[in-house]
């Protein structure tokens, strides 16, 4: 198994990336949805990342009670800097939630009804790869996202 240093350091780079994309759009183009049937702004794109690690890892994993509203996440706009000063708190967070975590333990809450991996006897390290999936796929998407409002 990859060591929590090595797991952290490809979730960083993909909050980085995303980070870096926000800031290089600015508050305008990051609140600008492509113009495809259903296509997300990048705002809300990195916003709904947020809320996949405080679900996924501080919820599921950490045990932390969180009020989620995911649907939402996907709605969220507003100033760039905002998000780029909670991107960097979600990885201070990561870490701590990484570093408590026990990958082999069961999860410390069952996920949403529902959701594929509910039922599946997800293990902490299972939680955790799922939420790299997610950033990784989301980094993509914000990449192809930035690519076509520019």
């Amino acid at each position: 198994m990859i060591s929590e240093e090595e797991y952290l350091y490809f979730a960083d780079r993909a909050l980085d990336g995303m980070a870096d994309i926000l800031a290089a759009l600015g508050d305008d183009r990051a609140n600008r949805a492509p113009d495809l049937p259903s296509a997300n702004s990048a705002y809300a794109i990195v916003n709904h990342c947020l809320g996949v690690l405080e679900y996924w890892a501080g919820h599921l994993v950490a045990g932390r009670t969180v009020h989620r509203d995911r649907e939402a996440e996907f709605r969220a706009s507003g100033p760039v800097n905002g998000l780029l000063d909670r991107v960097a708190r979600a990885k201070h967070q990561l870490r701590a939630d990484v570093a408590a975590a026990d990958p082999a333990a069961p999860l410390r809450h069952e996920p949403r009804p529902g959701h594929y991996l509910a039922g599946q006897g997800l293990t902490q390290g299972g939680a955790l790869l799922h939420v790299y999936e997610e950033l990784a796929q989301h980094h993509g998407q914000l990449e192809i996202t930035r690519d076509l409002v520019r």
